[in-house]
């Protein structure tokens, strides 16, 4: 839907200002139907295809019919119920949107393994970390479990209309958050989905031979439009804020990916970098448990 109405605006000629003034909205609020942060009612649907010259009555018709499911949707999903919405930010909303509809996603992390991946305890230690001035106890408790969900629905469609790509850091698979019990768990299950082939994990190791630029932490993912067409959107966290990004900045941030997963370590390389950690922690568990 979104892409659609951006590509009925962009053939008619119009900018985001102009749609504002016409249908006599805010600029915000045509930024936000566009970048799917909001759905459009059916009722001003009409009259936004009429001035942006869409004229083809099954093409409305779809279009029509596609809102009213997205509105349908948006009303009965668990992350936008009472109890959990005012936990999450507006950002972390349309992630789990994207993510329940993404065909390719690409995480790039330098600090942590990436949050659908995690296992529920690490989810929950991670979390644990901050204090209540930066993330209060309950919302942070329903953050871990929006984690869960999330991992769910993305482990349920690997293999089945989506392809995740993680590239990590060696500091991601040494740094042992939540204890060797914790990370143990965390590793054989990271080693299992890439060994078998449902996901493809690549390291990159702390003598790789390139400049790394300094991206942060970020999730990248790519979106079917009609007609075949795809878009990418761009999920980063800071110390303050997290944002969806839909600029030119994304693609910038898919070329550095891309030349970096090249010099990674290959994916057999780093299932066996895996299983060489997971048998440090056994050894570590083991004599910590000696009497």
């Amino acid at each position: 839907m979104r892409l659609a109405l951006r590509d009925a605006r962009d053939a008619a000629g119009f900018t985001q200002a102009d749609v504002a003034e016409e249908m006599e909205w805010s600029l915000s609020k045509v930024i936000r139907i566009e970048s799917g942060e909001v759905s459009i009612a059916p009722n001003d649907l009409r009259p936004l295809l009429a001035f942006l010259q869409v004229k083809d009555r099954a093409k409305i018709n779809e279009l029509v019919e596609l809102t009213k499911v997205a509105r349908k949707r948006s009303r009965s999903q668990w992350h936008q119920g009472a109890g959990v919405r005012e936990h999450l930010t507006d950002a972390m909303r349309r992630l789990v949107e994207y993510e329940a509809e993404a065909t390719e996603i690409r995480y790039y992390s330098v600090y942590y393994i990436p949050g659908p991946l995690q296992v529920p305890a690490y989810a929950s230690t991670n979390l644990a970390n901050f204090d209540d001035s930066d993330i209060p106890r309950t919302t942070r408790d329903l953050r871990a479990e929006a984690r869960q969900r999330r991992r769910q629905v993305v482990l349920s469609r690997l293999g089945d209309g989506l392809s995740v790509y993680a590239l990590l850091d060696q500091s991601v698979l040494l740094r042992p958050i939540g204890g060797p019990q914790v990370f143990h768990e965390q590793l054989s299950d990271l080693h299992r989905l890439a060994r078998d082939g449902k996901l493809q994990l690549r390291m990159l190791p702390f003598d790789s031979n390139y400049t790394v630029t300094n991206n942060a932490t970020f999730d990248l993912l790519t979106l079917a439009g009609q007609g075949g067409e795809q878009s990418e959107v761009l999920y980063r966290e800071t110390g303050l804020v997290d944002e969806v990004v839909e600029d030119s900045s994304v693609q910038r941030h898919r070329e550095r990916f891309d030349k970096i997963w090249e010099i990674a370590a290959t994916v057999e390389e780093t299932v066996e970098y895996l299983s060489g950690r997971i048998k440090e922690l056994e050894a570590a568990i083991r004599n910590a448990n000696k009497p």
